[in-house]
């Protein structure tokens, strides 16, 4: 029987989420593609338990994660049932509906049918009774923003959820999707970006308009699948994401400019005392917008390893200069 560490709060710091109540683990785990019937479930729980044991209280599914989709929800369902039953109370699990998930025109996007019908069907799969944030993953430029602000908004009337965020959404689409749902009693809690110091997007408009918005941030691919860890500075190992037949890094994606950036990047995250990922991570969270960073892990001591930001979050502007210098411009 589990029992959970006396001292999974000491090491772990909280952040607001935007203008809210809710305070979010520096750094959250994610489900999207290593918690599916494909990895053992003996190797899911000891990440999840001891993620847990470190203070990590934000798990973060979808409707389509797996392989194949919903197993992610099902395997985390199984250890919820058997293990974290008695710690529902400290724990915050989000889930998301946006990408196809059934046949037929009723299994995908934005429409209020599908969104309030994968619910029901990711509670089934985890066994709760509500989620603690339900998202829409992807914005629907088909389906009016008004319907699907109404179906989240539903969500949380409905006691299906406490509260809401959005994902893949850029910052016009956000500012509306935050004015209609306060128009209807229900703030937006969160945004989900990709967001990492290789791909700055949301810098271009998303964080001042979340800022503004009074919403929290939680990028997903903070460490660019990979690309920002020591795993690639000396090539393509045979065991890793990119050397197999992932989708989401591909051997071709590890460039030899983005290697060269990624040794110039260590080098200073070795001055800092840090590794590679741990300042990545701690570089997200220079601006107060975001509440967390959502990592995917395959083993527990990744997660090990970026839940050690905690001893390095301050920057130098020296640091900064420096980081950006490196990001700006490609590797001679």
């Amino acid at each position: 029987m589990y029992n959970a560490s006396d001292n999974r709060y000491q090491g772990m710091t909280y952040k607001r989420c935007g203008r809210s109540g809710l305070m979010l683990p520096l750094v959250s785990l994610g489900f999207w593609h290593n918690f599916g019937y494909a990895a053992t479930f003996d190797r899911s729980r000891t990440m999840v338990l001891g993620a847990f044991d470190m203070g990590i209280t934000h798990f973060d599914l979808a409707n389509n994660y797996g392989p194949p989709p919903g197993s992610a929800e099902t395997t985390f369902g199984r250890i919820l049932k058997y293990d974290l039953k008695s710690y529902r109370d400290e724990i915050i699990v989000s889930t998301k509906a946006g990408y196809r998930m059934w046949p037929g025109p009723y299994g995908d996007c934005g429409g209020k049918k599908y969104l309030l019908a994968s619910l029901d069907q990711s509670l089934a799969r985890m066994g709760l009774d509500y989620v603690d944030i339900f998202y829409h993953h992807r914005a629907d430029p088909e389906t009016p923003l008004e319907e699907t602000m109404d179906a989240l908004a539903s969500a949380v009337r409905q006691g299906k959820a406490l509260y809401v965020g959005i994902s893949n959404y850029d910052a016009e689409r956000a500012a509306s999707a935050c004015g209609i749902l306060r128009s209807m009693g229900v703030r937006m809690l969160v945004c989900q970006p990709r967001y990492s110091m290789f791909d700055r997007r949301p810098e271009e408009g998303l964080y001042r308009t979340l800022d503004e918005q009074g919403v929290g941030s939680a990028p997903y691919s903070p460490l660019a699948q990979g690309l920002l860890t020591n795993r690639y500075l000396d090539g393509v190992p045979e065991d890793s994401r990119a050397a197999g037949a992932s989708v989401f890094l591909r051997a071709e994606q590890v460039t030899t400019d983005r290697v060269e950036q990624a040794r110039r990047l260590n080098e200073i995250a070795l001055e800092r005392g840090q590794t590679l990922a741990q300042m990545a991570l701690s570089w997200l969270h220079r601006s107060p917008v975001t509440a967390t960073v959502i990592i995917g892990a395959s083993k527990l001591s990744q997660i090990q390893d970026c839940a050690g930001i905690m001893g390095r979050l301050d920057f130098t502007q020296e640091e900064l200069s420096r980081i950006d210098a490196i990001l700006s411009s490609p590797a001679a």
